[in-house]
């Protein structure tokens, strides 16, 4: 049994675990928002950074990076190193995985992915939606042992357009942190 994990985040630059295929795609009927919570990355619990999760979107598409695992051991360690980096994610889902737009049939089925639901009982973290400035003003003042919210908002910004995706919503806030941290010097 292969397993795939679709990365829409952090996991497009970085899996952090060992796969054998990386295959750039989407899934649909999502949509990329920044509005989980970090408290133990890109943030604290006192000033929580902002990282994206998904949040259901008709006819919408989220693109992002798929992961193909075939060993089993790998597939262990990539599930043990994942639980981790996702622990503030509530859901998993098994979704559709496409590589081409036009397509009526998905390339991959029960690709897993990781998101952040907007239950306060399952997901104390969920911040939800804001204006793009109140975002941006979190993640320019945010960082985490991880390091600087921006930091995250920057490197998703580059992985995106490496891959041919021009995410509205992640290119306003970047837009806006740098008009911050211009004004701020």
């Amino acid at each position: 049994m292969v397993m795939w994990v679709f990365g829409y985040g952090s996991l497009i630059s970085r899996a952090g675990f060992h796969y054998d295929e990386r295959v750039v795609g989407f899934i649909k009927g999502y949509r990329r928002v920044f509005y989980q919570g970090s408290t133990d990355h890109r943030g604290t619990p006192e000033f929580p950074g902002r990282t994206v999760t998904l949040e259901p979107a008709e006819g919408e598409i989220c693109w992002g990076a798929a992961y193909k695992i075939l060993k089993k051991e790998d597939e262990e360690t990539a599930l043990e190193h994942l639980e981790v980096r996702e622990k503030q994610y509530d859901k998993r889902e098994y979704l559709d995985f496409y590589t081409d737009p036009n397509a009526t049939s998905p390339a991959v089925t029960g690709v897993l992915v990781y998101i952040a639901t907007s239950d306060k009982k399952s997901n104390v973290n969920y911040l939800g939606p804001a204006s793009v400035e109140e975002i941006a003003r979190q993640i320019v003042e945010a960082k985490g042992p991880a390091g600087p919210n921006r930091d995250y908002l920057f490197i998703l910004e580059k992985a995106l357009l490496q891959i041919g995706c021009k995410d509205q919503h992640v290119i306003d806030l970047a837009n806006e942190v740098r008009r911050i941290l211009a004004e701020e010097h």
